[in-house]
C-alpha cells in the first residue's frame, strides 16, 4: 500500500505534492519522491526513509513547475532505497504506482532481451519501460498506456507523466484506489482523499479499468472498453483528520474494514487461480530443505503468537509436519532442543520485536533454517532470515493489531498448502479445493463487515462488564486468545481466553450473572461438546455470546447474542471468526471512551525486552 498524489494546473506544484504526500504518509514511509516538469524536462527528486528527507532535499534543490507526480512508498518489490523509490522513469516516461505487477519478472526478461536496461529492483519500473516502448508505435500517451497495460497482470493505481506530452497526466486503476480532485483550472489525482482535501472537496472515484486524461482545462474519463464515460462527482464533507481515516472514527475501525483487500494483496502473485495452486517464489531456493524438514518451530509474541497457533493447526493438518510453537520471550532463556534441519519460522509484524529477533538467532545458531513472516521490508528480522514470506498488510496505525493478524494467517495458510504439496500430504485435487475456498474468503469477509453497525449495537450490551471469558476448541482456541487480547488492549476490561475443554478445570468458578462468556462454536465434531460448555455457563447464570458459522444447529437456543459468520473450510474459519471479536472489542472500547488507536501503556512494536 503506497501513496500517490499528482497535480496539473497553474500553481507551483512542488509544495502541493509534498503536502499531499504528508497526508498520505500513513500509507507508506520507507521512501518518497516527486517528478515535476520544469518547462524543459522532468526533474526528479527521491529520498530513502521518511518523507522529511525528501522535504529537506526539495528545500535544498527546489524545482519549479505546475505539473508533477509524487509518491510515498511501502515496499513490496525491491529494498527501500533511493533507486527503488518512485517515481520511476525511462525514455521520458515517468510513473508512480500503487499495487503489484504479478508478471513483472517475465516482462522484465522480455524487455531486457529487447535491450532495455533497468535501474531498480521494482515491479513498477517495468511499467515505465512498457509505456515508453508502446509510445514509439502509438499516436498519444493515452494510447500508449492502454497498449502497455494489455501486457500486465496484477493490480495498479497508476499516474503517468511524459516529457513528450507534459500538458497532461494519465491516471488509471485496477483493484487499487484512485481518486480525482476537481478544481478551477487545476486537477488532482491521489490514492486517497486526504491528499487533496485542502484544495478541493469535489472528487471522482475512478472505477476498475477507468482511464482518465487530466489537462488544465478539463478531465476526460474512459471506461475499461475505452468508451468515454461520466463518473459521478461527489462532494466530500469530511474534515482533514477524518479524511485520513476515510471517514472512520478510528484507524482501528478503518483497518478492520481493510482486511479483505489486504488479504487479496497477500494472495497476489502467490495463488494461480487458473491452475488452483500456490506458488511461493520466495522459498524456491530453499524448497528441497524445507520439504524434507523434520519439524517446524514457530517463534512469536502477542498477536503474532496467536497467528502462529492457528498456523500450527493448519500445518499439521494440511502438510502433516510436526509443529512446535514457542513464546519468543521464553524460548531464548532455556536450553531448547532444536533438531538439525528444523524450520524456525519467526512471525513479527514490524520485524523489530526484540524477543523474536533473539529467539530466531538462537534457533539458527542451533542448526535451524530461519524463515520470517513479516510486514516490513528490510526490517531486522528479514535480514536475519534466509527467506521471508511478506504479508501485505500495509502500514497499521492502530496499536491493536487487526489486518496484520489476518494477513499473517493468510501467509501461514499459503505456506501450509505449499508444504502439503511438496511433502506429498496433499493431492492436486485437495489443493485445488482448498485454494477455491481460500480465495473466496475476502469476499465473505466483506459481506460480513457490511453488518458492522448492527454488530456494534449488539456489543454495546456488554459495555459495563468487569471481566469476560473467551472459549474455543481446535483452531478456534487461538481465536479465543486473540479475542480476549483485543478486548483487554483497548477497553481495559479483564478478559481471558481458554481452550473450551479447560473450562471445568478452574475458570468455571468465575461464572455468575455478571460474567459474559464468548464461545466460538464451529460446526463439526466438537460442536456437541461446545454446546455442553454453553449449557454449563447458562446453568450458572452466565451470559453466552456465540460466534458460529451460519446455520449451525443448537447455537441460538443457548446464546443470548449470536454473531453468525459465513461458512468455509474448517481450516480457514479463523479468518472469519476473528472479525466479530475485533468489532466486539472496538465497539465496547469506543462506548467506554478509551483511546482506541493508542491504548495506555502499549506500543506498536516492542523493540526492547
Amino acid at each position: 500500500m503506497c501513496g500517490i498524489v499528482a497535480y496539473i494546473g497553474s500553481q507551483p506544484c512542488g509544495p502541493l505534492l509534498l503536502e499531499g504526500l504528508a497526508r498520505l504518509e500513513y500509507r507508506g514511509y520507507d521512501s518518497a519522491g516527486v517528478a515535476i516538469f520544469d518547462g524543459d524536462r522532468v526533474a526528479r527528486l527521491r529520498a530513502e526513509g521518511k518523507l522529511r528527507h525528501l522535504m529537506d532535499r526539495f528545500a535544498r534543490e527546489p524545482v519549479e513547475g505546475s505539473v508533477g507526480i509524487g509518491h510515498t512508498r511501502w515496499a513490496t518489490h525491491g529494498r527501500p532505497t533511493e533507486n527503488n523509490a518512485h517515481p520511476h522513469m525511462f525514455d521520458g516516461v515517468v510513473v508512480v504506482h500503487n499495487g503489484i505487477i504479478e508478471n513483472y519478472l517475465e516482462l522484465r526478461e522480455e524487455l531486457t532481451r529487447e535491450g532495455h536496461r533497468f535501474s531498480s529492483e521494482t515491479d513498477t519500473e517495468t511499467l515505465a519501460h512498457l509505456i515508453a516502448r508502446a509510445r514509439r508505435r502509438t499516436d498519444t500517451l493515452r494510447d500508449a498506456v492502454r497498449e502497455a497495460l494489455t501486457h500486465v497482470r496484477g493490480s495498479y493505481a497508476l499516474v503517468v507523466l511524459s516529457e513528450e506530452e507534459p500538458d497532461q497526466l494519465i491516471a488509471t486503476r485496477i483493484a487499487s484506489p484512485l481518486v480525482l480532485g476537481l478544481g478551477e483550472g487545476e486537477f488532482f489525482a491521489a490514492s486517497d482523499v486526504p491528499a487533496i482535501l485542502r484544495h478541493t472537496r469535489r472528487v471522482i472515484f475512478l472505477e476498475d479499468g477507468d482511464l482518465a486524461v487530466l489537462r488544465r482545462e478539463r478531465v476526460e474519463v474512459e471506461d475499461a472498453a475505452g468508451t468515454p464515460t461520466e463518473r459521478p462527482v461527489r462532494e466530500i464533507h469530511w474534515d482533514p483528520v477524518s479524511a485520513e481515516k476515510q471517514g472512520y472514527k478510528h484507524f482501528m475501525l478503518k483497518e478492520i474494514h481493510e482486511q479483505p483487500d489486504r488479504i487479496i494483496d497477500t494472495f497476489r502473485g502467490r495463488i494461480d487461480q487458473l491452475r488452483e495452486t500456490v506458488t511461493l517464489r520466495e522459498l524456491d531456493a530453499l524448497a528441497p530443505a524445507l520439504s524434507d524438514a523434520p519439524r517446524i518451530l514457530i517463534l512469536a509474541c502477542g498477536t503474532s503468537y496467536h497467528a502462529g497457533l492457528v498456523g500450527r493447526y493448519a500445518l499439521e493438518a494440511i502438510a502433516r509436519v510436526p509443529v512446535d510453537i514457542e513464546l519468543a520471550s521464553e524460548f531464548r532463556y532455556r536450553d531448547p532442543v532444536v533438531a538439525a534441519g528444523t524450520i524456525a519460522l519467526a512471525i513479527s509484524q514490524s520485524g523489530e520485536t526484540a524477543d523474536t529477533l533473539a529467539a530466531l538467532q538462537e534457533a539458527a545458531a542451533r542448526g535451524a533454517t530461519p524463515i520470517a513472516v513479516c510486514n516490513v521490508m528490510e526490517s531486522s528480522l528479514t535480514r536475519q532470515a534466509r527467506a521471508t514470506l511478506y504479508t501485505q498488510a500495509g502500514p497499521e496505525i492502530g496499536v491493536a493489531s487487526t489486518k496484520a493478524f489476518t494477513t499473517q494467517l493468510a501467509v501461514l495458510y499459503l505456506f501450509a498448502l505449499w508444504m502439503g504439496r511438496r511433502r506429498g500430504a496433499l493431492s492436486e485435487e485437495e489443493e485445488a479445493s482448498l485454494v477455491r475456498a481460500l480465495v473466496h474468503i475476502p469476499q465473505q469477509m466483506t459481506a460480513f463487515l457490511e453488518q458492522e453497525n448492527a454488530l456494534r449495537e449488539q456489543a454495546r450490551h456488554y459495555v459495563n462488564a468487569k471481566s469476560m471469558l473467551f472459549l474455543g476448541r481446535g483452531n478456534q482456541f487461538p481465536i479465543a486468545l486473540e479475542g480476549a487480547l483485543k478486548l483487554k488492549e483497548i477497553s481495559y476490561i479483564h478478559a481471558e481466553g481458554y481452550a473450551a475443554g479447560e473450562m471445568k478445570h478452574g475458570p468455571i468458578a468465575l461464572i455468575d450473572d455478571t460474567m459474559p462468556v464468548v464461545v466460538i462454536a464451529p460446526a463439526g465434531p466438537t460442536l456437541e461438546k461446545t454446546l455442553s460448555n454453553m449449557q454449563e455457563v447458562r446453568a450458572r447464570g452466565g451470559r453466552v455470546i456465540a460466534v458460529a458459522p451460519e446455520g449451525t444447529e443448537g447455537i441460538a437456543a443457548e446464546a443470548e447474542t449470536t454473531y453468525w459468520v459465513p461458512r468455509t473450510e474448517d481450516h480457514f474459519l479463523p479468518l472469519l471468526t476473528v472479525l466479530p471479536l475485533q468489532v466486539f472489542a472496538y465497539a465496547i472500547a469506543d462506548a467506554r471512551g478509551t483511546d482506541v488507536d493508542q491504548p495506555r501503556n502499549l506500543a506498536k512494536s516492542v523493540t526492547v525486552e
